[in-house]
Order: C-alpha cells, then sequence, then structure tokens
C-alpha cells in the first residue's frame, strides 16, 4: 500500500521543544490491585480472573479538571494519559473493543472527559497507546507463528489508532508504547503513522512504533536520545507507574527539579508519572511534590523554558543552562556558600540569585569565575539557581582546564 505525502504545519514541533515538562498519568484495571501497571503479566493472573475487575472499577472520584490544575500548578506544559495499557483495558467508548470504560461499572467516556479538561486548561493533549494487548490472543499467536492471527491483530491496532485520532478533536503526541514480538513491516508501522498524520497533521508521535518519528523516549534515565534529536525522558515519581500505595519512595523535590534542569540542559523534556487510585485520585504525596515543584519552577522560570542549546558540560555543582549571554547554574551541591565554574570564555558582567535578584560578589581569575558571599545553607528550599550575566554568548574552553591542551592534545585550541 502505497502511503500519502502529507503535508506537515512548520511550526509542529516548536512548543515541544519548549514545553521541558509533562504529566504521565499511568490508569487502568491495575489501579485496583495496587500492585504496579504490569501485576496481570507479573502474577500471571487468569484472563477470567482479570476481566471482572471492570465491574468495580467505578471511576467515581474521577475529575480531569483537578488532574489538568495540577499540571497547570506543577508548572507542566502537557499531558499523556494511558487510553489503552497492556492489560487491554480501553479508557474510552471504542466501537473496535468491548473491554472498555463505558462497559465497566465507571459507564463513562473517560478519555473524553480528560481531552476536554486537558484543553480547557490550555495544555496540549497527549494519548498513550499500547500495542501489545495481553487481553487480545491474536497478539501472542502472531508473534508465536500465527501469520493470519498477527495480521487481524494489527488491522485491530489500526483501527483502534483511527478512533483514537478521529474521536477526540485535536491530539498534539501520540505516545506507543510495547511494540516487541512485531516487525515494523508487522505493525505496518509507516501506514499506521501516515493515517495518524493525515488525520492529525499537527500530531507529534514518539519512537516506539519502530520508527524514528518525532522524538526519542529514554525511559528512567535523563540521557539524550540523539544528539540533534527532540526528545522526552520519562519517568516515574516513585518507582511504579500504576497506582501502587505500598511504594513510599516518592522523589524529593529537589531529585525532580534536577531532574528538570538536567533535561533543559540537554534541550529536552521531562515527562514525570503519576498513578492514580481505582478511584482516580492522584495520591496526596504525589500532589504535594508536584506543587513543590511548581512553586520553585515559578521562581526560576526564566532557567528552564525557552533556553538555547547549551555549549557548557563537566560543571560539579549541577546542570546548567543557558539564554542569550546567560549562564544558569543549578546547585546541585551547595559548597559552603561559594562555587568555581571553570573555563569560561567570555567576561562576567554579574551574578545573581535567580528568583530573588539579589546581586552577588564574584571574581574571574583566568580560566576560573569564582561566585561568592551565598549564604552557608542554600537560600531556596528545593534548588538554588545562579544567572551569570557574560559580555557574549557562553561559551567555555576545556584546554584552559589543568592544563587540558597537554592532558588533551586533541582538543580544538
Amino acid at each position: 500500500m502505497s502511503t500519502p505525502a502529507i503535508s506537515f504545519p512548520s511550526d509542529r514541533l516548536d512548543w515541544f521543544q519548549q514545553a521541558r515538562y509533562g504529566m504521565f498519568i499511568h490508569w487502568g484495571l491495575y489501579a485496583l490491585l495496587g500492585r504496579g501497571e504490569w501485576v496481570m503479566s507479573r502474577e500471571r493472573i487468569p484472563w477470567d480472573d482479570y476481566e471482572p475487575l471492570k465491574d468495580l472499577f467505578t471511576a467515581d472520584a474521577y475529575n480531569p479538571r483537578e488532574w489538568a490544575q495540577l499540571a497547570r500548578d506543577a508548572g507542566m506544559k502537557y499531558m499523556v494519559l494511558t487510553t489503552k495499557h497492556h492489560e487491554g483495558f480501553c479508557l474510552w467508548n471504542s466501537k473496535a473493543c468491548a473491554f472498555n470504560s463505558v462497559k465497566s461499572a465507571a459507564k463513562r467516556d473517560l478519555l473524553a472527559e480528560y481531552v476536554d479538561a486537558v484543553r480547557g486548561a490550555g495544555l496540549k493533549v497527549g494519548l498513550y497507546y499500547s500495542l501489545g494487548d495481553w487481553r487480545n490472543p491474536d497478539w501472542e499467536a502472531g508473534w508465536r507463528g500465527d501469520a493470519s492471527a498477527g495480521r487481524r491483530f494489527v488491522d485491530w491496532t489500526h483501527e483502534m489508532v483511527r478512533e483514537l485520532m478521529t474521536g477526540y478533536g485535536k491530539i498534539d503526541v501520540l505516545w506507543y508504547d510495547l511494540p516487541q514480538c512485531y516487525t515494523p513491516a508487522q505493525w505496518r508501522s509507516v501506514e499506521l503513522n501516515a493515517m495518524a498524520r493525515a488525520l492529525q497533521p499537527h500530531i507529534l508521535i514518539n519512537n516506539r512504533a519502530m520508527t524514528t518519528e518525532d522524538f526519542g523516549t529514554p525511559e528512567q534515565h535523563v540521557t539524550a536520545a540523539q544528539a540533534g534529536r527532540p526528545w522526552e525522558a520519562c519517568m516515574t515519581l516513585n518507582g511504579h507507574w500504576g497506582y501502587c500505595p505500598y511504594e513510599t519512595g516518592t522523589k524529593s523535590a529537589k531529585t525532580i527539579a534536577l531532574q528538570l534542569a538536567t533535561c533543559a540542559a540537554g534541550q529536552g523534556n521531562l515527562l514525570l508519572n503519576v498513578g492514580p487510585d481505582p478511584a482516580g485520585r492522584i495520591p496526596q504525596a504525589s500532589q504535594d511534590v508536584l506543587k513543590q515543584v511548581g512553586r520553585w519552577i515559578d521562581r526560576n522560570s526564566e532557567a528552564i523554558y525557552n533556553t538555547d542549546r547549551n555549549p557548557l558540560v563537566w560543571y560539579l555543582f549541577g546542570p546548567t543552562t543557558v539564554k542569550g549571554n546567560s549562564v544558569y547554574c543549578f546547585l546541585q551541591h551547595y559548597y559552603d556558600g561559594h562555587f568555581c565554574v571553570g573555563g569560561l570564555t567570555g567576561k562576567v558582567l554579574g551574578a545573581t540569585l535567580v528568583g530573588t535578584n539579589i546581586p552577588l560578589p564574584f571574581e574571574q581569575k583566568g580560566a576560573q569565575t569564582f561566585v561568592r558571599g551565598l549564604p552557608k545553607e542554600s537560600p531556596d528550599d528545593v534548588l538554588s539557581v545562579i544567572r551569570l550575566d557574560l559580555d557574549s554568548k557562553p561559551a567555555h574552553d576545556l584546554s584552559t582546564v589543568l592544563g587540558g591542551a597537554d592532558i588533551f592534545p586533541d582538543l580544538p585550541k
């Protein structure tokens, strides 16, 4: 089948490349068991025991407007919801799959409410769709060698994605997962994504249908997927994607702020996950830390959003971002009231504690810039950020550090 030519809006990637921060939401029947989103597979729960969970899934506290408000308060710019995870349960009124929320105890199209709430909050709308499906017998039969079953499953997959792309207005992100066991040719991935783009010309698609598409998705680590390519690190907040009340290791606001700063330094995004409980409530511990990070972002937004490509690396105090002629230093390690930036080539004109406009004393000595006069304890309860204003675009010369010209003779002079 030939792939139709598609005209992409020239600016469709602009918002994503400056969004920096989004909310990932894993929610499905697995929340009723409270042991994470893979519980059906990990515990080998028979289908006849798992399927009745739909009759207990009331979603009676589900209010996606509260989710969207939390995302806004946290400084997030977009949201991505699991419309169908690997268990096969759909949060929308699917005509192709009867295992859905309208036919559950909820008796509601939960996706429609989510889309309306996210759009109403001025955030970008993202839909996660698991290509794999533990419920559908054709999925496993197909990868075990039954070609007819595999073709039926892929045809069904295309129809499911078509429903998502046609029933809910403008969708900004299509986020695939679990492509394993089928090849791109078996998925007919090029055809699948061409169909999605024909229906949603502005849409951004991740790389998990085993094609390159618009952005990479490193998981549980903050690392650029490919140099010069849009990327997004998806991370858990407490070690699980789905609801797990037994998990008490919610990340601190400082940890999240550092992950966000590291993403910004690499011109990527942080997609941070929450796992609502069976009724649809985001756990209070998750809400508290997200709001704390949101207040930190309010104080330090200039260091996160609309930043430029960052040429500066190798700093021990923490990550850096760059905007115009300014360098923003995130002080992961707080060195008793002072720190040093090595190798800056421009002249430093000023140093400021971001969020306070308090000027700080500084001194340039050769290849070193010392910032002094900070309080003994970090003045920000999450993470202090210092802005250095230079007389030119920030750059550094590693050959000036510790005699680098001799230690690293191949470095450009």
